[in-house]
């Protein structure tokens, strides 16, 4: 790490002027799931989110809810295809996607991402397998600015282990609150993704858990 040296001004205020990106940088060191700029959750949106985005007819929103939750942006790249053509969705994907799996997401999957070609398709692939959300962060930042990296993290996640996962990583999963942190701490230690899915099943639905499951690891 560099050090830098900020002349003629005192301790007090070097740490007054470095801590906002301190805790701006401590914000991310656990996030596991891309925080959103611009892009909603296609499996948690509502259906007035999902009715202000472009594209979408009340009969494709109408769609969208049934069909949730998606195991992957290759199922509503699917039911979208059926109506919209591909610089349509296109644009909507700048507006709502299903998340990528950093470590399992094929090319195609990738590409999906507005903007991403098949450059940038490489260098997510090429530092695999991502042990956290820092490392993309760290990596990709070689290649993107601050503004289009925020961007291209909105898109991405890497699953938590379930055993280890501390609270602000669990915290990240779209939707998930206070209580089923709770829940998810609860049946600690799990031993198999079955255990997870028979307790979290007492307090969600079957759809929920699938939901939750995309996020989840154990490792």
């Amino acid at each position: 790490m560099k050090r830098i040296q900020m002349w003629g001004v005192t301790p007090v205020r070097c740490l007054a002027i470095a801590l906002p990106a301190l805790v701006a940088f401590a914000g991310t060191v656990h996030a596991q799931v891309g925080a959103s700029v611009t892009v909603v959750d296609a499996n948690i949106a509502t259906e007035p989110e999902l009715s202000a985005l472009p594209q979408l007819t009340p009969a494709l929103v109408t769609s969208i809810v049934e069909a949730r939750p998606f195991s992957s942006i290759t199922e509503l790249d699917a039911l979208l295809a059926r109506t919209l053509d591909r610089d349509q969705i296109t644009t909507l994907y700048g507006r709502v996607f299903v998340h990528l799996n950093l470590n399992t997401a094929t090319r195609e999957q990738i590409l999906l991402i507005p903007g991403t070609g098949p450059r940038m398709a490489h260098e997510f692939d090429e530092y695999r397998p991502y042990p956290a959300l820092a490392q993309f962060h760290r990596e990709i930042a070689k290649y993107v600015d601050d503004t289009e990296l925020a961007r291209l993290e909105q898109y991405v996640f890497v699953p938590i282990d379930l055993n280890t996962a501390t609270d602000a990583d669990i915290l990240t999963i779209p939707g998930l609150g206070p209580r089923m942190l709770h829940e998810f701490q609860e049946y600690r230690p799990y031993q198999a993704m079955a255990q997870f899915r028979r307790e979290m099943g007492k307090y969600v639905d079957e759809k929920e858990v699938a939901r939750l499951e995309r996020y989840v690891t154990i490792n």
